[in-house]
């Protein structure tokens, strides 16, 4: 039925109105300096008077440029200069007067919820809904078995180091001198596992020399960590029995400062990296310029380099040390000499950098950044730890991270710089410093609550979260406002990582640490279809899924150092790898879920509902958080979807595991209603009327004759 206002105009329709900065509303997507931009905006068909664009003190008339069934694009055209354009919509309909933002709509003005579109932000195409996996090297695979750490080769934080001959034995608490042997080769290995499973991005964590298994304690960033690449000389002795320092420990020393192992496993990984490039995949490498570790040839606490050939005195052993000025140090004019420097967080074991202080320091670390994305090594991007924390002030940080962006960039257009933060990252992604994040807040954070309930490091657990649709709708809108869309499309959507407890961990609600509750409780009462619906939001939302290794095989684990268990080779869960699969091709499938926009339907108590959608493709997904079956009506016409089209149903996740079988769903005018059973998960693809085809974005056709064609069969 429809209702009118004086006989005249069906009534105003307030949910119809949209506009966000993707490419479906924003043309060109990543406009330069001095180009002129196209902005749309939607509303319901015949439904408004006028509609303005606001930008400064502008007030620009926009015009009519077409419409479909379902509604009327508005379009404006305006010449950017070097400025962002901050931009919002006026809407007038009859008497009513009424203003969009990013948040959303409202009666009065709000700046800080401005449409932003930046000339010259470019992120890299490659990036847009790409598929990360994130790998922490001595976990994954060991493929070389001449270059493991050995028993005792030497002493590091109170013990000497271990080398596990048990690939499944879970991780020692404080195990940071455990080596399993995971290597570059063992990645290089399993490449066809990843090309199978549709990675287009590996992620490494560190993997330049480091005493520790976690690397984030660097000794060398000029060189590949030997112990990760090749060893092709190996003189001298492990630490003699009862030594309590690296005075013996000649066999470590030869490995990671002959010049000839450090050029060869330069020399592999450039290969490996060619390999991978070959294959059509990407690289991102972790980058640790916020503190270095002890061992690092510019302290040299440990004393690693004093003797060696070719490297200059360290700052702890000379203060005559050409890297004196690399660290602040406290007590200057101490004699006898007795350094005391600052450690990240208190931690001798990682002095702070100090660039504030050394100009040395500073294009030292820039030419790192341009050595390792430039011929011969060429990887595709950094991921920068705790970047906001670099330097000694927020003004010194913004300007190093904006030379940091233009040194990366010269030398390689293409490369992602995607940072490490906790918090509002918005003055950090204004186009000239960060291209995106590690997207914990407008991602991992919600997403987790709602689904378990509990904090991300399983410290916490809140009855009120789990299920709380509205909260996820509220943190959703709330933190996505800090993110530009080039910014948003490649932010790092991941469930779990190295530093949180594993998602399927947090399923079974068991609040904290491995030391107290000990291994066995990390996989005990664990929910698989909670992690199955968790993976549908992951491969459906906005930006760019990333999966942590060993999640998509079932690995459990509380937060650090449990997290980091090895990749169970020879035990995995291959359903769970299975639907991983069926979920990537179905993300990489629907151009709407690659580059459409988002529009959350309906949010209650267990239940959620939203769209991704271009005005040619359409895709719905609804998620049952509940132990009871629910039956919704969902009013889907805000998509693009009508009177007269069908959904298809790609998949579908529950308590029994997943199916794909192509069940069609009929429209009633403009709704359609879906039974979901507990803890379950529908992704429902739109079949416009008169189609007879369903067109995927990788070229693919399926006919879909039969309500029952399997949609895997059919690409």
């Amino acid at each position: 039925m429809q209702y009118y206002i004086l006989g005249m105009r069906p009534v105003f329709r307030p949910s119809a109105l949209f506009s966000d900065e993707t490419e479906n509303y924003v043309t060109p997507a990543q406009p330069e300096v001095g180009e002129t931009v196209t902005i749309r905006f939607r509303t319901k068909r015949d439904n408004v008077d006028a509609v303005y664009l606001c930008h400064g003190e502008e007030s620009q008339l926009m015009e009519l440029d077409y419409n479909d069934k379902n509604f009327d694009y508005y379009r404006a055209e305006v010449p950017l200069g070097i400025r962002q354009l901050r931009y919002w919509f006026q809407v007038k309909a009859g008497r009513l007067t009424c203003y969009y933002d990013k948040c959303g709509l409202s009666n009065e003005l709000r700046p800080d919820c401005c449409f932003c579109v930046t000339p010259g932000f470019h992120v890299p195409e490659w990036a847009k809904g790409a598929v990360m996996y994130q790998i922490f090297v001595d976990r994954f695979y060991n493929g070389d078995l001449s270059n493991d750490v050995e028993d005792r080769e030497y002493f590091y934080i109170g013990d000497t180091t271990v080398k596990v001959k048990d690939w499944n034995k879970c991780p020692a608490f404080m195990g940071i001198r455990e080596f399993y042997g995971g290597d570059i080769q063992g990645v290089w290995d399993k490449l066809d596992y990843l090309q199978d499973l549709g990675v287009d991005v590996i992620y490494f964590n560190p993997i330049f020399v480091s005493p520790s298994n976690h690397k984030y304690d660097i000794q060398d960033y000029d060189y590949i960590d030997p112990h990760y690449g090749k060893i092709v000389k190996d003189g001298g002795e492990v630490l003699a029995p009862g030594d309590q320092d690296n005075s013996h420990a000649t066999k470590y020393i030869r490995r990671v400062t002959d010049k000839e192992n450090l050029e060869a496993s330069n020399r592999f990984f450039a290969e490996f990296v060619e390999e991978v490039h070959r294959r059509g995949m990407k690289i991102i490498l972790d980058g640790v310029f916020n503190h270095c570790g002890s061992f690092n040839k510019w302290l040299d606490r440990e004393r690693i380099y004093e003797n060696e050939p070719g490297y200059e005195k360290g700052a702890y052993v000379s203060a005559d040390s050409p890297y004196r000025n690399f660290f602040k140090f406290n007590n200057q004019d101490a004699w006898p000499y007795n350094p005391n420097y600052d450690g990240w967080w208190g931690h001798d074991t990682l002095p702070k950098l100090a660039y504030e202080n050394s100009k040395e320091l500073h294009d030292y670390i820039l030419g790192v950044a341009k050595k390792w994305v430039s011929p011969p090594y060429n990887v595709d991007g950094w991921r920068l730890d705790v970047a906001a924390d670099l330097g000694f002030s927020n003004e010194y940080n913004h300007q190093f991270w904006k030379e940091f962006r233009d040194v990366v960039k010269e030398a390689n257009p293409e490369a992602l710089i995607l940072a490490e933060h906790y918090g509002d990252p918005k003055s950090w992604l204004q186009g000239d410093q960060w291209d995106t994040v590690m997207n914990y807040d407008a991602f991992m954070e919600p997403l987790t609550w709602f689904f378990t309930g509990m904090e991300k490091h399983s410290d916490q657990y809140r009855e009120d979260m789990l299920g709380n649709g509205l909260h996820f709708q509220w943190a959703m809108g709330h933190y996505m406002n800090s993110f530009q869309a080039p910014s948003l499309e490649v932010a790092m959507n991941e469930l779990s990582n190295h530093d949180h407890s594993r998602f399927l961990t947090r399923t079974n609600h068991r609040v904290g640490r491995v030391a107290q509750l000990g291994y066995d409780a990390a996989s005990r009462d664990v929910d698989k279809a909670v992690l199955r619906s968790a993976v549908v939001m992951q491969f459906t939302w906005p930006g760019a899924p990333t999966i942590y290794y060993g999640d998509e095989a079932g690995v459990c684990g509380f937060t650090d150092p449990d997290n980091r268990r090895t990749y169970p080779w020879g035990h995995e869960d291959h359903d769970l790898i299975d639907f991983h699969k069926k979920m990537i091709r179905i993300h990489k499938a629907c151009p709407a879920i690659m580059k459409g926009s988002v529009k959350i339907l309906w949010a209650d108590y267990n239940y959620l509902a939203y769209g991704r959608f271009t005005e040619e493709d359409q895709v719905l997904v609804v998620f049952n958080a509940g132990k009871d079956t629910i039956e919704r009506t969902v009013r889907v016409r805000d998509i693009g979807i009508g009177a007269g089209d069908n959904l298809i149903q790609l998949l579908m996740t529950d308590g029994d595991g997943y199916h794909t079988d192509a069940v069609v769903y009929q429209m009633n005018q403009y709704d359609v209603t879906v039974k979901l059973p507990p803890t379950s998960a529908i992704v429902l693809h739109a079949q416009q009327s008169g189609e007879d085809e369903l067109f995927w974005k990788n070229g693919n056709i399926g006919q879909i004759s039969e309500i029952h064609t399997s949609w895997t069969d059919s690409i």
